[in-house]
């Protein structure tokens, strides 16, 4: 009988409720962990604040000053301002979305 199972559910909340974080063990390999909400929510947070850092960070590492402007980008794809505009129009004239 594993430690888990012998203190079942409600011992492994009490544990928790306690302070304690419970590592749930399978043949002797980790395979859960049981915290508390606050923990989690905590853990939540780090992950977010962790994955901002790391786009910040490889912005910093790519970033190479240039700008490009709207106009740029769509006249590279063959467009300008007045022809979307024109086509949209026309959309909505004839009642496509």
């Amino acid at each position: 009988m594993t430690e888990a199972s012998g203190r079942g559910v409600a011992g492994l909340v009490k544990s928790v409720e306690q302070g304690t974080d419970v590592v749930v063990a399978r043949h002797g390999r980790p395979v859960a962990a049981v915290i508390s909400m606050a923990r989690l929510l905590e853990l939540q947070e780090l992950e977010r604040d962790l994955r901002d850092t790391a786009l910040v960070l490889a912005r910093l590492a790519t970033d190479n000053g240039r700008r490009t402007t709207l106009d740029d980008v769509l006249e590279s794809f063959g467009f300008n301002r007045t022809s979307l505009e024109a086509e949209l129009e026309a959309d909505i004239a004839t009642g496509r979305d």
